[in-house]
């Protein structure tokens, strides 16, 4: 688990949100009536709630094959129930998901809405027939896959387009215009003419070979976000029925959720079992937060923003797709115990503490965001170990891309610096880290020394980080974001600089390409070396730099 700071002193949506929007308006279309229904009130329907009993979903499931004519149930079909919502009433709906011959019946989900005492009342559901057809395809998948990246009206307009590798043909039973067909179903991915990524799901019939349709699979909607640090910001966001989802199907499916205060069991803790996902964070319209802590949503809003901007920046910047390199998002989770006063990745996703609301603001600032996804990253790269020098190296790469990330966001609410963790603190007080001159803090160290590895990792990191501000900005005094940044040297020697943008490139190579798990300073000499050889060439001035900046902060 890699914390930002040391820790001493300091119900399925989907399934809900669809039946609400059946529920508030009566009889859908589409569905077939029995017996009147207990009339709905927008009251009863405020009292609504998922609740677990298996007996409701298998009397309804009885009460539809029974009449399989009626309820369009029939011979080779199973149902298997997805979420059950119960109103203040007592009337009870069952959303069901249904396969025929053991295949996926795509647009053949229902809801089955029974009264109090357990009648079946009506069905809600697209299919008008009783599903009656062959399931032995006369047309093979990789002949369905050539169908589907024919290139049409649909597929013209997406470019670099291929068959996903993670997703075979499927035979499934296509009932979504109300003729059940024996379809194939490809995914094929690419890049829409926006930028956007693409994966399209194309039926072709497995009878004929002919495409039926196509379905992007990459649903974009723009929103905003209202930050604690960053304003207003741009969000893509996700509908989910009538509210909408703080996710992002554009970068990896990554989203954010509410921890609601709640902490990680022990056993969580312990062994990984049992963590807490949260509740993923939604709003009515496609805004988030008010830009203050009376909105849980704010707060969620920052942490998105900063997944985003950081996920742009490996992938623009550096050519990398994402923390895990497969293009695979991660997640959020904000509002983490109470007054906790840190944030951490734990392999999979970025946790958030609120602070302690004295000195300390939610802990969701860009230079964070970046800081904790770059410890993904190193995890899916270098593999540095968190201890030693090795454990400075990893911590220091995380403020690197921190810093680098607060830098490309190119914010006006929050300008690109070498500080870390400036924006949440409240109390006027210094920032956690400063990259120009680390030891400021008390703890950290500007110059290698053979103690350094004894240090904390967030202490020795110092090192790495005063090399990456020397290499960037070099020796002396300016203002940078409208800070005033001071630098010297540990032998006195006067270092230039070669630019953030040479020294980036330079780093991430050496974390990418050299370095390995037991990494320490001397090492990560040798492997910047050789990144800037192969980056620029071996007798280059950058190679030169890099080398009387090592010596400048005593790794020879």
């Amino acid at each position: 688990m890699r914390r930002f700071v040391r820790a001493a002193g300091a119900t399925t949506a989907a399934a809900v949100a669809g039946t609400a929007f059946i529920a508030s308006f009566g009889s859908p279309a589409g569905a077939t009536p029995a017996d009147s229904a207990s009339a709905i009130t927008p009251e009863t329907l405020a009292a609504q709630k998922v609740i677990d009993d298996e007996s409701i979903a298998d009397k309804a499931i009885s009460a539809l094959t029974s009449k399989p004519s009626t309820w369009k149930v029939g011979a080779g079909q199973e149902l298997e129930p997805v979420v059950t919502l119960k109103d203040a009433n007592g009337a009870t709906h069952v959303r069901m998901n249904r396969t025929y011959e053991g295949l996926e019946v795509v647009g053949g989900d229902l809801v089955a809405h029974q009264s109090k005492a357990g009648t079946l009342t009506s069905v809600s559901q697209g299919l008008t027939k009783v599903l009656d057809l062959s399931v032995k395809p006369a047309v093979t998948g990789a002949a369905a896959t050539k169908a589907a990246l024919t290139l049409d009206a649909v597929t013209k307009k997406i470019t670099k387009l291929q068959a996903d590798k993670k997703y075979a043909p499927e035979l499934v039973v296509d009932a979504v215009d109300g003729t059940p067909t024996l379809a194939w179903r490809v995914t094929t991915k690419g890049k829409q003419a926006d930028g956007t990524p693409s994966r399209l799901a194309t039926y072709v019939d497995a009878e004929t070979g002919k495409v039926l349709r196509r379905v992007e699979g990459i649903h974009t909607i723009d929103g905003e976000g209202n930050t604690l640090y960053s304003g207003t910001v741009p969000l893509q966001v996700k509908q989910n029925g009538s509210t909408y989802e703080l996710r992002d199907e554009t970068r990896g499916g990554t989203y954010t959720t509410d921890m609601n205060n709640a902490e990680d069991s022990l056993l969580c803790q312990l062994l990984g079992f049992g963590c807490a996902a949260g509740t993923v964070v939604t709003s009515p319209t496609t805004t988030f937060g008010n830009g203050s802590n009376d909105d849980r949503a704010t707060a969620a809003a920052d942490a998105q923003y900063g997944t985003n901007v950081t996920w742009d920046y490996f992938k623009n910047v550096h050519a990398r797709d994402g923390i895990f390199g497969d293009g695979s998002g991660s997640y959020n989770r904000v509002h983490y115990g109470n007054d906790y006063v840190n944030a951490f990745w734990d392999g999979e996703k970025m946790t958030y503490g609120d602070g302690d609301g004295v000195g300390y603001g939610p802990l969701v600032s860009l230079d964070v965001a970046g800081h904790e996804m770059t410890h993904g990253v190193t995890e899916n790269t270098s593999g540095l170990e968190y201890s030693g020098e090795s454990g400075g190296l990893n911590e220091s790469t995380s403020d690197i891309f921190g810093t680098a990330v607060e830098f490309y966001a190119d914010n006006a609410e929050d300008q690109g610096d070498y500080l870390i963790g400036e924006s949440f603190i409240l109390d006027g007080g210094d920032p956690l880290r400063r990259m120009d001159n680390p030891s400021v803090d008390g703890n950290s160290v500007n110059c290698w020394s053979s103690s350094t590895g004894n240090l904390d990792v967030h202490y020795s990191s110092g090192v790495g980080n005063h090399f990456f501000y020397l290499l960037s900005e070099g020796s002396g005094t300016k203002t940078i974001g409208g800070v005033e940044h001071s630098s010297t040297t540990c032998d006195g020697s006067t270092i230039a600089g070669i630019g953030r943008d040479k020294a980036e490139q330079i780093w991430f190579r050496a974390n990418s390409t050299y370095f390995t798990s037991t990494t320490d300073y001397a090492g990560a000499r040798d492997a910047t070396v050789q990144a800037a050889s192969d980056l620029y060439g071996a007798s280059s001035p950058e190679v030169a730099a890099v080398e009387a900046t090592w010596t400048a902060v005593s790794v020879s």
